[in-house]
């Protein structure tokens, strides 16, 4: 397939809409170019800031604090998900949901998404996760997997003038592919056309292999979301409602084709695609409510009295009435008995109808799809410093000594250590000399560091942010306020951060309803440091109504885990499990219950050997109850004759050894610091 006509449909419409929409924020993706140089580094000076026209001077050096304020800033931790039921009874669904989709974090690249966007976002002022299904991804169980992508705010155009997105008529992202991947994605020959927009991949001159393919959703006329592909004057794919089940029909006798060659009921190979709202089941579905039955009694008038009548009454014959009733030619009803009989069971099929795409923003702005830059905030600033570095690096330069004489007196030009000089007299010695020219640059550092100052006040980063010496905080407790007061300042952005990955876990359940059509392995950490295995089935979620009518369950409220920061860093939790129990919050750390908990917990932390010791103090706890419990067997009078005051089980005088191989005192490493 070599592509088809050229505008032709709606090919016409979409290309208008991305020239409009990409003239209207040329101003801001000029204004992109010019963040992502001064983060980068670039020498040049702007001699009138933020004028219109401008001339650019070259700097003789670079201190980059765009770059190194934004580097403070970054948060190598993102938040884990956390889902509330709305009600009780579904309590174990959103748990279980929660499990999958810690799982997910796991397998798709969340650390290097989190990495790229924890720069993008202050920088540009936001960025963009885009959530798709891949079909083409199996497993030997499963069709289809999950997939997060970053798009960098100059690869998406947003509908000119709306500011929410999920108003917005339409979005176009532009990405760029490799000429041979589109050809297998879409089965459309492009090796004949040029890459259109290199910067939409962060490039600046065109490659030979790649072209822009264009992405456009849109809302459509039911309120669904479409899709329409297109490469330059070649269109690639028109789906008026991109998220509906695609499926195959016979066009003979309309029975299913999904998957098939050939019709299972009259033989013909011609089919047709059709968006499909509802299934009809094959075979029974297991659920933690119960079975989907495959087949549902419903009661229909019996086939052979419709068809004895129409013998009788002939072209006559009405049929069934409104109220159930059959007619005769005289048009009088008369009432049929009416059979039961089973027919497949039908179930909708879950439509995300969501854009795909969810916004972070830095700081939210009016009038903005995204939000503010940081490096708008200190460009005056970075501007400024650049001039004083180099007026500094000039005058030091242009510094230096100056060797003075008079005419007669001749010196020789090499570099011996001593050389002769003759003078005439004594005038003519008073004018030889060395004057050395003292360069006074302090005027411009004072600048330059206030400038410094300046910008780092304006973003709300203070040196104990940046793990720097602060003189201010003069004890650790000062330090932690001094952190905590700044961070304070920062708060605005995580809250950002947080939102947009409770968005991002909504959208990602959503597509889970609407394309895991099979069970799915969900792993869960139990507290003592074991796991068990259970299963995400989406049909879990599917619901009857009192009337007969089956739905689906997507109204769980999606947050995050604040605590996940803390919790993902084993040795911080080391320590506060250490605390604890020092603390006596498990109870008195000498009791043998207090112990098992304790290394129990620390077992869930993955901490080495705790898992052996407290197997170990679990074994010793059995026999000394199997042992008190024969003791009480005994007749009283051999109870009498025993020693009083068996060995505790307290093990002050124990000694473990750990996983590594080395021993320590129990009590003396819990209570030491271990």
């Amino acid at each position: 397939m070599d592509g088809k006509k050229k505008a032709q449909g709606k090919l016409p419409l979409w290309q208008e809409r991305l020239r409009r929409n990409s003239a209207a924020m040329r101003e801001e993706f000029a204004q992109m170019d010019k963040r992502t140089a001064l983060y980068n580094g670039t020498r040049e000076i702007d001699k009138v800031p933020n004028a219109k026209s401008q001339g650019t001077a070259q700097a003789s050096g670079v201190r980059n604090i765009v770059a190194e304020l934004m580097e403070a800033q970054v948060d190598s931790s993102f938040p884990m998900p956390k889902v509330t039921a709305r009600r009780q009874e579904h309590e174990e669904l959103a748990k279980t949901l929660e499990d999958f989709l810690r799982n997910e974090t796991d397998r798709l690249p969340f650390e290097m998404l989190n990495d790229m966007d924890e720069r993008i976002t202050p920088i540009q002022g936001g960025d963009i996760f885009l959530v798709e299904w891949d079909s083409n991804r199996h497993t030997h169980e499963t069709r289809g997997e999950l997939c997060v992508s970053l798009l960098h705010p100059r690869q998406v155009i947003f509908q000119d003038g709306v500011n929410e997105i999920n108003d917005m008529d339409f979005i176009i992202v532009q990405m760029g592919m490799s000429k041979k991947h589109v050809k297998e994605k879409y089965g459309v020959n492009v090796d004949d056309e040029t890459e259109s927009d290199p910067q939409s991949r962060g490039g600046r001159s065109t490659a030979e292999d790649v072209v822009t393919v264009n992405f456009g959703y849109f809302r459509n006329e039911k309120g669904g979301i479409g899709r329409y592909t297109w490469v330059n004057d070649m269109e690639l794919e028109d789906l008026e409602d991109y998220q509906a089940r695609k499926m195959k029909r016979c066009t003979k006798c309309g029975a299913d084709m999904t998957g098939l060659d050939s019709c299972q009921h009259c033989g013909s190979t011609q089919a047709e695609e059709y968006d499909s709202d509802e299934m009809e089941l094959f075979e029974d579905i297991e659920t933690r409510n119960g079975v989907i039955p495959m087949m549902t009694e419903a009661e229909t008038f019996p086939p052979e009295l419709q068809e004895a009548a129409k013998l009788v009454f002939g072209e006559n014959f009405r049929g069934v009435s409104e109220n159930g009733l059959m007619m005769d030619e005289f048009g009088n009803a008369y009432e049929a008995e009416p059979m039961t009989v089973e027919v497949p069971t039908r179930i909708p099929r879950y439509k995300p109808d969501i854009y795909p795409i969810v916004i972070r923003k830095n700081v939210s702005s009016w009038g903005k799809a995204l939000g503010d830059s940081d490096i708008d905030k200190i460009m005056d600033q970075q501007n400024m410093i650049k001039k004083c570095d180099s007026r500094i690096q000039e005058k030091l330069d242009k510094g230096g000594s100056i060797f003075t004489r008079s005419e007669k007196t001749e010196v020789s030009k090499t570099d011996e250590q001593l050389r002769e000089v003759i003078f005439q007299g004594a005038d003519e010695a008073n004018l030889f000399g060395i004057h050395n020219l003292q360069v006074d640059t302090s005027q411009d550092q004072a600048i330059a560091e206030a400038n410094y100052e300046q910008a780092r006040r304006t973003l709300g980063i203070t040196d104990s942010f940046q793990g720097r010496p602060d003189r201010t905080a003069t004890s650790g407790t000062a330090k932690q306020i001094a952190v905590a007061q700044s961070a304070g300042r920062l708060e605005s952005k995580r809250i950002m951060k947080n939102a947009m990955y409770a968005d991002l876990y909504a959208v990602m359940f959503r597509f889970l309803l609407a394309y895991s059509d099979e069970p799915r392995s969900v792993r869960h950490n139990n507290i003592d440091g074991s796991t068990t295995y259970s299963e995400f089935n989406k049909y879990d979620y599917l619901a009857q109504d009192a009337a007969g009518e089956w739905y689906w369950l997507d109204d769980f409220l999606f947050s995050v885990d604040n605590t996940s920061s803390l919790a993902g860093n084993r040795e911080s939790m080391w320590q506060e499990i250490r605390m604890n129990l020092q603390t006596g919050a498990f109870g008195d750390p000498a009791d043998p219950e207090t112990l098992i908990l304790f290394w129990e917990m620390m077992a869930g932390q993955h901490y080495p050997g705790a898992a052996e010791i407290r197997e170990r103090l679990e074994k010793k706890r059995q026999e000394q109850l199997a042992q008190m419990q024969m003791q009480q067997m005994l007749p009283p009078e051999t109870q009498a004759q025993m020693p009083q005051g068996a060995e505790p089980m307290g093990v002050p005088d124990m000694a473990v050894e750990d996983a590594g191989g080395s021993t320590m005192e129990m009590m003396g490493g819990l209570t030491g610091g271990m």
